[in-house]
């Protein structure tokens, strides 16, 4: 399979996908506001007008569900077109990200959608900013350790000094950590904003 087709496979499904939240959230938009009225004439159940009450949660089940499936299909695009380039490690790290940011905005719009008006731009806006501030930490490592699996500022087997750590080997780099290994043995986890905020000395490059 080549990258081009795999590509155009992750493209069709966020197509497919946002194709079927449209027709879905349309059915039930009509089930909600003509259906049940057209049900209820049909079998003389009035009970069965209850049925509207529960429309918000029915959308509210179906965003999740098929939202999810778009971020899921829009990581994994960025995943196939990063790939190829930056490895498999930046990759994956990207579609980490895709994920915690993709699902965090879809809790604050649908959290906004449902509520409406002013008071759905604020509660969204306010979801958006708690989900932020809980992630802030973790999304920051994250953003850096992309950065430094992208940049290649070293690379494994590496003998460098970076965030204080003296003529330390590379061992693994990770999006929250760079795993280096000390003189006496010893592992270090050293994270990712840690190397972004400080300078990086190469000792040694090591082979290919």
């Amino acid at each position: 399979m080549s990258q081009e087709d795999t590509v155009g496979k992750a493209l069709a499904r966020v197509i497919i996908y946002g194709v079927m939240v449209a027709i879905v959230m349309g059915i039930l938009q009509w089930f909600f506001t003509q259906g049940v009225d057209l049900l209820v004439e049909s079998t003389k159940l009035d009970g069965l007008l209850v049925l509207k009450d529960y429309a918000v949660y029915v959308y509210i089940i179906v965003l999740l569900v098929l939202g999810w499936m778009i971020v899921n299909a829009v990581a994994a695009m960025f995943y196939v077109m990063l790939r190829p380039k930056y490895g498999a490690s930046a990759a994956a790290a990207t579609r980490s990200m895709v994920r915690i940011l993709g699902i965090g905005a879809l809790i604050a719009g649908i959290a906004g959608g449902v509520a409406g008006g002013a008071t759905g731009v604020a509660l969204g806006g306010f979801i958006g900013l708690v989900i932020g501030f809980a992630t802030q930490q973790v999304l920051g490592q994250a953003i850096a350790g992309l950065f430094i699996l992208l940049a290649r500022p070293f690379k494994i087997g590496d003998l460098v000094d970076i965030a204080g750590e003296s003529e330390v080997r590379v061992k693994d780099i990770s999006t929250l950590f760079t795993i280096v290994q000390r003189k006496d043995g010893l592992e270090v986890l050293v994270p990712s904003t840690m190397i972004i905020g400080q300078k990086i000395v190469i000792r040694e490059r090591a082979r290919d």
